[in-house]
């Protein structure tokens, strides 16, 4: 039998073998690691996934490795700390509370209600079959969320002097919103369980995209003129309180 050259051998034992997937222990818990090389990146910068089921290293596409996992090892207690903040799953049941445009709903299931959950007040009334509440809650949700934010892009591409183009939702882990070079914007859904005037900072953001598609200095003047409150603290609040944002619904 002829022997495979060096180089072709070892590109086969790499296919067969997979590199193990990285972890780090925190606390009680190994948390996956996912290391990410970016072009644009000009530091190692660590940020746990919403929901705590990961942590990602972003790298300049020079860094190593072993540096990136240091970088995460050396900070813990840090990781230790934020996943302490992520609240326990909650369980989709009548009684139980939902948040809704800044403030808390309660879920109350009646025999006699329609199937469509229905706001009265403070409280969220729906009928039919409870082993499917929670999908019907979130479509609810879902659709509140498409209809405030097609009113906030209106009123943002009014006052930007653009056509409103088409707006999606997003089930996005990472990103609040965005505004594609083919003109469509997406908004993240779970944003209807924050105050409106977060949600309508993101709006307001990816409004102000569609004339400077950067974060130039002209870009943020911009969205100063467009947004009506202080954007800084809309972006304190996320920063602070994004993360609730993804519970219960993962």
């Amino acid at each position: 039998m002829i022997p495979l050259p060096r180089m072709l051998t070892r590109g086969l034992k790499e296919r067969r073998e997979p590199a193990a997937p990285r972890t780090l222990a925190v606390g009680d818990r190994d948390l996956p690691v996912i290391v990410r090389r970016l072009r644009t990146a000009r530091r190692i910068t660590l940020r746990l996934a919403p929901d705590g089921s990961e942590a990602r290293i972003s790298m300049p596409e020079w860094g190593r490795t072993a540096d990136a996992l240091r970088f995460a090892e050396q900070r813990r207690d840090w990781l230790a700390a934020q996943l302490a903040r992520i609240p326990p799953p909650v369980r989709i049941e009548p009684g139980c509370t939902l948040a809704y445009r800044g403030t808390t709903l309660r879920v109350e299931w009646r025999n006699t209600a329609p199937r469509r959950p229905a706001l009265q007040g403070e409280t969220l009334v729906l009928g039919g079959p409870q082993d499917g509440m929670e999908a019907r809650l979130r479509r609810w949700l879902e659709a509140e969320a498409l209809r405030l934010c097609a009113a906030d892009l209106a009123h943002y591409c009014e006052r930007a002097g653009q056509a409103v183009p088409r707006l999606a939702l997003s089930r996005a882990l990472r990103r609040w919103g965005s505004c594609s070079s083919r003109g469509v914007i997406r908004i993240n859904w779970r944003l209807i369980m924050a105050p409106d005037h977060v949600r309508r900072s993101v709006v307001a953001h990816e409004v102000a995209h569609m004339t400077h598609f950067d974060h130039s200095p002209a870009f943020h003047a911009h969205l100063d003129d467009l947004y009506e409150a202080e954007i800084e603290d809309a972006n304190r609040w996320l920063k602070r309180e994004g993360r609730l944002l993804y519970h219960p619904f993962g």
